[in-house]
C-alpha cells in the first residue's frame, strides 16, 4: 500500500502544501504574501491573517493536482517550528484538525531539518555524513547531517542571521522588499573589490552579522555627506563590496568545519542558498577543496512544503508520530523532537 502524507508549511509568509507519495513529491503548492511589500518586512499579525486565507484553497490544490483523494492519506505532516508564532498556530491548527476528522496520524517537523532534506527530493543526493550550511532571513546554521533523522547544530549565529543582513542592508540602501534577492541581482554587475567591508570571525564555528549592518550604514552616512547621489553612482558596486564580505564570512566557516571534521559533503540549503554569488563561491570552493557539492534546485531554497514532505517521509517510515496536544516551538532547535 502506498505512503501518501498531505504536508503543511506556515512558518513565515509563505503558505504551501504538497503531497508526497513513496518518497516522490507530487506536487509544490506556494501562495506568497505580497501583503508586507509596503511596510519593507513580514509584519506577523498580517502573516497569520494571510495563511488563514490562503491554507484552504492552497491545500484543495495540492490534493486536487496530486490526483489523490483525502481519503487516499496515510499521513498528515506540519511545520511545528521555528517560526513566527501566530503563523506556526494557523498551520498547525488546520494540520491537527485534517488529521483528527480523517483519523490519520500527525507527523511534526523542524523547518531547519526540512531545509537540509530538500536535497533528497532530486538526485544526486548527498552521502552520509555531510556537511550543510543553512542560510535564511532567521537562522544561519552549521548543520552535520549524520541521516536523515540525525542531525547535529555545529555553530549558529549569535545575533543576526545572514539573511536579515542582506535584507536589512538593501532596504537602507532602498531597494524594494524583499531587497536580498535585489542585491543580488546588482552585485552580478559590480565591483566586490570596490569598497571594504569587516569581515567577522568569531571563535569556532559561530557567526556574527550585527557588525556589517552598522558598517555599511556608517560607511553610507559618510560619503553622503559630500556626495548626495553617492549610493546612486556606486549601487552595483556597493552591493558587489558588501554580498563578498558576507559570503567571505560563510564560506571561511563551512571551510573551516569541513576541514576539521575531514567531511567533503558540502550542502546548503535555506532561503539565501539561492543567492547567485554563494553559489558562485561554493562551486569555486569545491574545486580548491575537492568537495562534493550539492545545491538544490531553487523552488526548494525558499519556504516550501514539499521539504516538508521529504522529512515527513523519513519520519514516517521510522514512526516517529506525535499527538493532537502538541505545540508550536517558535525557537525550536536542530535535534529538537518529541517534546510539547
Amino acid at each position: 500500500m502506498s505512503c501518501n502524507i498531505l504536508a503543511i508549511e506556515s512558518s513565515c509568509d509563505e503558505t504551501s502544501a504538497a503531497v508526497i507519495s513513496d518518497g516522490k513529491i507530487l506536487n509544490n503548492i506556494v501562495a506568497t504574501q505580497s501583503v508586507h511589500e509596503k511596510y519593507g518586512g513580514v509584519v506577523p499579525e498580517l502573516a497569520s491573517r494571510a495563511h488563514q486565507q490562503h491554507l484552504i484553497p492552497v491545500v484543495a490544490e495540492a490534493l486536487k493536482s496530486s490526483g489523490l483523494d483525502k481519503s487516499s492519506l496515510s499521513a498528515v505532516a506540519f511545520t511545528r517550528g521555528p517560526g513566527l508564532m501566530g503563523a506556526l498556530l494557523v498551520g498547525g491548527s488546520f494540520a491537527k484538525a485534517f488529521a483528527y476528522a480523517l483519523d490519520l496520524p500527525l507527523i511534526e517537523v523542524n523547518h531547519m531539518e526540512a531545509h537540509v532534506l530538500a536535497h533528497f527530493i532530486d538526485t544526486p543526493s548527498p552521502a552520509f555524513p555531510f556537511i550543510c550550511l543553512t542560510v535564511s532571513g532567521g537562522h544561519t546554521q552549521l548543520v552535520l547531517v549524520k541521516s536523515h533523522l540525525d542531525m547535529e547544530l555545529l555553530g549558529e549565529t549569535s545575533d543576526d542571521a545572514v539573511g536579515e543582513a542582506f535584507d536589512k542592508i538593501a532596504k537602507i540602501l532602498g531597494l524594494p522588499y524583499p531587497g536580498g534577492p535585489h542585491l543580488d541581482k546588482l552585485a552580478a554587475n559590480g565591483n566586490p573589490e570596490a569598497f571594504t567591508f569587516p569581515i567577522s570571525d568569531m571563535k569556532g564555528l559561530a557567526f556574527s552579522f550585527s557588525g556589517i549592518k552598522t558598517a555599511v550604514l556608517y560607511f553610507l552616512k559618510d560619503n553622503i555627506k559630500d556626495d548626495p547621489e553617492f549610493i546612486a553612482h556606486h549601487l552595483e558596486d556597493i552591493c558587489a563590496s558588501v554580498q563578498y564580505a558576507l559570503i567571505r564570512m560563510l564560506m571561511q566557516k563551512l571551510v573551516r568545519a569541513s576541514r576539521e571534521l575531514g567531511i567533503r559533503e558540502v550542502a546548503i540549503a535555506g532561503g539565501v542558498s539561492a543567492n547567485s554569488g554563494l553559489r558562485t563561491a561554493l562551486k569555486e570552493a569545491a574545486k580548491n577543496q575537492s568537495w562534493n557539492v550539492y545545491l538544490p534546485r531553487l523552488e526548494y531554497c525558499t519556504d516550501n512544503a514539499a521539504m516538508v514532505a521529504m522529512a515527513a517521509h523519513y519520519k514516517y517510515q521510522a514512526g516517529q508520530f506525535c499527538g493532537l496536544d502538541i505545540s508550536p516551538l517558535a525557537k525550536m532547535k536542530i535535534g529538537n523532537h518529541g517534546k510539547k
